[in-house]
């Protein structure tokens, strides 16, 4: 589904990623491993079109993304792609329906439709009684699964995720980590995990080891 080619990037005289090749299939939950460096985040960032490459080549299906012009680029991101960061990134101003919702109506449907399916996805994230809060009053493992169901709501091919778990305590961590199963399992849903977890990445399907650049595992 997610098919790179002798990808490259570097800033300045850093060679950060040095001619990866890699690919996701539909439905895979994938973790990418490896010390601090070794170019996760950035091939994470590449494959999830928020950065470019130097060089090489990225495809979803048939696909050529390198061919996508800036506005072309946002939108099949909008429409295909989702992402959840480390420390959430909700906006504090807006409550947890709102956050999820923003996705939704920069993709131009209705707000309506939007609250409709943010609700629902709310829900399905055990987190209906809490639609009207805003982040400063959920808990840590609520902030992460409202970002979660903020990735979800357009229906996205793929869900990138960097270091997911790595702000949470233990309980909230495994939580976290079953839900990303538990959405696999019921929608085929995809997962590319950059983590420093490695009971998470003893779960996943596939293991991506990276190291100065290059993958040295796969």
């Amino acid at each position: 589904m997610v098919n790179c080619r002798n990808i490259t990037k570097s800033f300045g005289d850093l060679k950060v990623l040095k001619g990866i090749d890699l690919a996701i299939s539909q439905g895979e939950i994938v973790s990418i491993v490896g010390p601090s460096g070794a170019g996760k985040t950035t091939l994470l960032q590449i494959l999830g079109t928020l950065d470019k490459a130097d060089n090489g080549e990225l495809f979803y299906e048939n696909n050529n993304i390198n061919k996508l012009k800036d506005k072309e680029l946002a939108l099949f991101r909008n429409r295909n792609i989702g992402f959840v960061f480390q420390f959430h990134n909700l906006l504090p101003e807006f409550t947890a329906l709102e956050n999820v919702m923003i996705p939704a109506l920069i993709g131009n449907l209705r707000q309506s439709e939007a609250e409709k399916k943010a609700m629902k996805i709310l829900e399905l994230m055990k987190l209906s009684d809490r639609t009207d809060h805003k982040p400063s009053a959920l808990s840590g493992g609520e902030k992460q699964r409202v970002a979660v169901a903020r990735a979800l709501i357009n229906n996205p091919s793929v869900i990138f995720a960097d270091e997911p778990s790595g702000s949470l305590d233990t309980k909230n961590k495994e939580e976290l980590h079953r839900l990303f199963f538990d959405l696999r399992n019921s929608f085929n849903q995809t997962f590319v995990i950059v983590t420093h977890d490695e009971e998470l990445a003893k779960l996943t399907d596939r293991t991506i080891h990276m190291r100065d650049g290059e993958i040295i595992q796969n």
